[in-house]
């Protein structure tokens, strides 16, 4: 976890120097729900690529269990239970699905066209023990149709972080009651800082403050897979 205040202290204190401009908290909060999700959709590409890696060598073996520790902080399992027929409704947080399981194994994902091939043949056709579920924005369907226990690992999407704040004499003083942490990991700090700052400074119209953060950005994404 980030602590949202530290990293909005950070960004104010580059930010005002030199008098070069002002971050309110509601565009500091906007910066920050589009700053940690390009940094967390980013692990999902880093570990598609890494994994693409011939040989997959110490350095990128070190670099995906780095990726994947991020990333578990985000994976949860939990039962479908919410039923509205003949769905079962996703959670709210959903980011990706991992798998479905019963207490039979796991339940294997399929198209709506592969599933009317399957439903024709005999011998491929859906079991309990070997059942088979489509996506689609109106839930998850599974086959066959039975009601036992069923659980869904999947990734979460980060809550959206949120500078809560108070007004006194004029001045937004920070409320943690309010607030909403980053959710990345701790190690994340300063990628956020660096981010916010790029798109701090196109709001404000200063070129230094974004060619200075892009340029940090860039460095740091090429010293993690240096």
């Amino acid at each position: 976890m980030v602590k949202i205040d530290n990293v909005y202290q950070k960004v104010l204190a580059i930010v005002n120097k030199e008098q070069r401009g002002y971050i309110t908290p509601q565009e500091f909060n906007l910066f920050a729900d589009h700053a940690q999700m390009d940094i967390f959709e980013q692990y999902f590409y880093d570990m598609n690529q890494f994994g693409r890696v011939p040989g997959n060598d110490t350095d990128y073996s070190d670099m995906l269990t780095l990726i994947e520790e991020k990333v578990s902080l985000f994976q949860k399992v939990e039962q479908l239970t919410s039923f509205i027929n003949p769905y079962y409704k996703k959670p709210e947080d959903l980011y990706r699905i991992g798998s479905i399981q019963t207490i039979y194994g796991e339940v294997e994902q399929v198209t709506q066209k592969e599933y009317l091939n399957i439903e024709l043949s005999r011998l491929a056709k859906p079991t309990i023990k070997r059942g088979v579920y489509t996506d689609s924005s109106q839930g998850f369907r599974v086959y066959p149709n039975i009601r036992r226990k069923l659980y869904l690992h999947y990734t979460k999407r980060p809550a959206t972080p949120n500078w809560g704040f108070v007004v006194v004499k004029d001045h937004a003083l920070y409320d943690s009651d309010s607030s909403q942490n980053f959710e990345l990991h701790a190690s994340e700090e300063n990628n956020l800082v660096v981010k916010v700052l790029a798109l701090a400074g196109i709001t404000i119209k200063d070129p230094f403050v974004y060619q200075m953060a892009t340029a940090e950005d860039n460095k740091n994404i090429q010293q993690e897979k240096a």
